[in-house]
């Protein structure tokens, strides 16, 4: 969905509102944080963090590599 929405000044910084069908959508809420990614596109905001896709990546090797090891743990 492609929403237009106008940017603000909020002392030094400026702001963008997101429309309340499309926060709602997104499981956004007053203070919460989202992430602003720079693209060759232009900005992408998301509620995900990009670092823990990486983290649970490198998991998911981890569980793979030790899996016998993790299995005996877990009794």
């Amino acid at each position: 969905m492609v929403r237009e929405i106008t940017l603000r000044q909020a002392g030094g910084s400026v702001t963008a509102t997101l429309p309340k069908d499309m926060a709602d959508r997104l499981h956004v809420k007053p203070g919460d944080k989202v992430y602003a990614i720079e693209t060759d596109r232009g900005v992408l905001l998301t509620p995900y963090d990009p670092n823990f896709e990486h983290a649970l990546d490198a998991f998911q090797q981890v569980r793979r590599q030790y899996r016998n090891t993790l299995k005996r743990l877990a009794e």
